[in-house]
């Protein structure tokens, strides 16, 4: 079955449906292409699992059960060659709030975290929110492309700090790091002896075919052992509002500082969040092909339309829904107001550490999206 036998671009109507995304405006004609979620129903396979779970009728708390854990070891060795013990799996209701855990369990009050800018917002924040410093390196622009500064790095890192926080795949910049790139990053932190947290949510949505996503924890046993990596099917099936994710951490000692700093805080994963996620991953894959092929159109279509506006620029897009565009040539000051008032809602780039930028989220329908790309064209020219 080919991409036809999902359907992405009839357009459902999510007003009324408490969505954080719709509703931001709610009443007003701007579009909506700001946070990282879909506007696509999620896989028919994962819809029938929950009417089937919901059909059971009680609702107690629940623990992973086996199918849920196999599903997800499944997963990770089909896709990533990676064999996961069932005990490395922590489970958690959200990945930012394993962000803030992360920041908990490493190190102590007043140690240092680095990580590096731009960057999904919760990374600066959640060190400050754990009594942590929060050193932030530049990634570097370079022909066209977005890169980490090995150098820039090393002389970033303090004797304080204890932890490299990594977004792989990178949100906002949608980069897939290629082996060499992490080896970079897995040396200095064996260097600096720093726990690993990367956060790998996007795995699931490399838009580039024939380039694969590396976790960095599959580099060798001894990166393993000092990484603790977060990922979700919530972004590639876009159940984000089932909040179900989890960490996955080797080391015993780094699992079980881990599993403290979710101490009693940390409420368990609902179990439509279970239930969801194994049918995902169990499930999910011909929708997720279909999925990302429509993506690849849709990134197209940014792509070029980006590029023809006068003073925009944008870096090819290899993961993710979301591309990361630099408003700076056009002298506009506050370019998420701006195009705001012409009728597109998008991420300010100041949140990512990065003001003169805008985040636009390319999970929508091709419809909805070429008419945004309109109107920011239109605003653009004074139209």
């Amino acid at each position: 079955m080919g991409h036809s036998s999902f359907d992405f671009d009839t357009i459902i109507d999510r007003t009324g449906t408490g969505s954080e995304k719709w509703d931001r405006y709610g009443g007003r004609d701007v579009l909506p292409l700001w946070v990282a979620d879909m506007d696509f129903a999620s896989p028919p396979a994962v819809i029938n699992a929950l009417q089937e779970r919901i059909s059971h009728g009680v609702f107690g708390y629940s623990h992973p059960q086996q199918g849920v854990i196999d599903a997800v070891r499944d997963h990770l060795e089909r896709d990533f060659g990676w064999l996961v013990r069932p005990e490395w799996l922590a489970w958690l209701p959200g990945l930012v709030c394993g962000l803030n855990v992360l920041c908990r369990a490493v190190g102590e009050t007043g140690d240092d975290v680095v990580t590096f800018t731009p960057i999904y917002p919760p990374f600066l924040s959640a060190p400050p929110l754990s009594g942590r410093g929060v050193i932030t390196v530049p990634l570097r622009f370079e022909e066209g492309r977005w890169s980490v500064d090995p150098d820039a790095l090393e002389r970033a890192i303090t004797p304080r700090t204890r932890m490299l926080l990594l977004c792989s795949p990178h949100n906002p910049v949608g980069r897939v790091w290629s082996r060499q790139e992490l080896r970079q990053l897995a040396d200095c932190a064996e260097r600096h002896d720093l726990v690993i947290g990367s956060d790998d949510i996007h795995a699931g949505l490399v838009l580039d075919e024939g380039t694969p996503h590396i976790p960095i924890a599959t580099l060798s046993p001894e990166i393993c052992r000092r990484t603790i990596t977060l990922l979700a099917p919530s972004k590639t099936y876009n159940i984000p509002g089932l909040g179900c994710s989890f960490a996955v951490i080797s080391d015993p000692t780094l699992r079980k500082c881990f599993t403290k700093g979710m101490g009693r805080i940390v409420p368990h994963v609902n179990l439509l969040g279970f239930t969801a996620a194994e049918a995902a991953y169990r499930h999910g894959e011909e929708w997720r092909q279909s999925l990302l092929a429509y993506l690849r159109g849709n990134r197209d279509l940014v792509e070029e339309k980006i590029g023809e506006m006068a003073g925009l620029t944008m870096a090819p897009v290899e993961a993710t829904y979301l591309a990361w565009i630099d408003v700076r040539g056009t002298g506009i000051s506050d370019p998420a107001g701006f195009f705001e008032r012409g009728g597109v809602g998008l991420s300010d780039g100041a949140d990512f550490g990065a003001p003169g930028f805008v985040r636009l989220n390319f999970g929508c329908s091709r419809v909805l999206l070429a008419e945004a790309l309109e109107r920011m064209a239109a605003a653009l020219k004074g139209g």
